[in-house]
């Protein structure tokens, strides 16, 4: 039986909305990970038979199917083919899933798996055409909605789950100390690949506490507890992974850093639409055969307060292992890199504590969520 193992994993420091990366167009941003995981293991990339590409906005600078045009960018051979992503947030943990799963088929050897976004110089939204309607008359009438906004689902997360302004705020200063205390400990050095003057994540806001997150306005409604301060950061990132078997790696030389234990999916309630990494979860568990407690190391993605904190409270595991490096309240959530750049976090923090089982899930647009588990080796 063939497997599927992740031999390295790099990304790119996030940035934040026009800043540091503002001037770097997304496939140079691309091309950067790509040739920093190549320097990082030593491939020939014309061995890669595909790379996989998340970015959820493909318009603008990110229109030219943006795994392709990073390949060239890199200036890997033309033989490379790369296709682009669209699973919204979770674009670059499919792009994981998708290679993965093809190595283990065997339609591929090798495959690069990531992601990037540059929300800087492709705004959020960028490619909905003026008066367009995502949402046709015959889904909102399905719901019975007038709109679905994820904004609003978080709102109606918390108040399912009882999640105050307070609680949500605590949970989001937090964010700030783990990633601060990490980045201070030197966790992520050994992943990033610098660019453009920029080393560590730009959107980390030290000295964050409850009582300064009081202070702003809510964003989706007036009487709201979702404000900019407890929902991600909207930012400029990539990441890379390379994927290929463990027999291959071997004839290679490469070590290794995990295998892919088990890959799903799941869908959920569209109008609440970020609750699906619950089912995700379980689903997950389920199909490992792991109990939530052989766990040692959770990222389930802070598009907004509430999402971690309404699966901690079904899920059951301890403050400890839940998103113990901050996320992306913290630093940001650059959507098509986020998955990747998620699982580079991951990973590392999983070899350099020995932690045998991580699982990172992702809430998408439109009530769906990959949930992937590693498996240290």
């Amino acid at each position: 039986m063939r497997d599927a193992v992740i031999v390295d994993a790099v990304r790119s420091p996030i940035g934040k909305r026009n800043g540091s990366l503002a001037g770097v167009h997304p496939a140079d941003l691309s091309a950067h990970v790509l040739s920093a995981l190549q320097e990082r293991v030593g491939f020939e990339p014309g061995i890669v038979d595909d790379v996989v590409w998340g970015c959820v906005s493909q318009v603008g600078d990110q229109a030219g199917s943006l795994g392709r045009v990073g390949v060239l960018a890199a200036g890997w051979p033309e033989s490379v083919p790369a296709t682009t992503v669209d699973r919204r947030c979770g674009s670059s943990q499919q792009s994981v899933h998708f290679a993965a799963g093809l190595v283990i088929a065997g339609q591929y050897d090798v495959a690069v798996a990531g992601g990037a976004e540059s929300m800087t110089r492709v705004p959020m939204g960028s490619a909905r055409i003026e008066g367009g309607a995502p949402y046709p008359d015959s889904v909102l009438q399905r719901y019975g909605v007038e709109e679905m906004n994820q904004g609003v689902a978080a709102e109606m997360i918390a108040a399912k789950w009882g999640l105050s302004r307070a609680r949500l705020d605590e949970y989001s200063a937090r964010s700030h100390e783990r990633t601060a205390a990490a980045s201070d400990a030197g966790a992520f050095a050994a992943q990033i690949a610098p660019i453009a003057g920029l080393a560590h994540d730009e959107g980390l806001r030290r000295g964050t506490t409850p009582e300064t997150l009081a202070a702003l306005k809510p964003a989706f409604r007036e009487d709201g507890v979702i404000h900019a301060g407890n929902s991600s950061q909207i930012s400029d990132g990539a990441g890379a992974l390379l994927v290929t078997t463990s027999e291959i790696a071997a004839a290679n030389g490469w070590r290794p850093m995990a295998r892919v234990h088990t890959a799903v999916l799941a869908g959920d309630d569209p109008v609440m639409m970020l609750t699906a990494p619950i089912a995700a979860t379980v689903k997950a568990l389920r199909k490992s055969g792991l109990a939530a407690t052989d766990i040692g190391a959770y990222e389930v993605n802070e598009a907004f307060a509430p999402v971690p904190l309404a699966w901690q409270a079904e899920i059951g595991v301890s403050d400890d292992v839940l998103n113990p490096l901050g996320g992306a309240i913290s630093v940001g959530h650059p959507l098509g890199g986020s998955g990747a750049i998620l699982m580079t976090r991951l990973l590392h923090h999983m070899r350099d504590n020995d932690i045998r089982f991580g699982l990172q899930t992702m809430c998408e647009a439109g009530g769906m969520a990959n949930a992937t588990i590693l498996e240290l080796l």
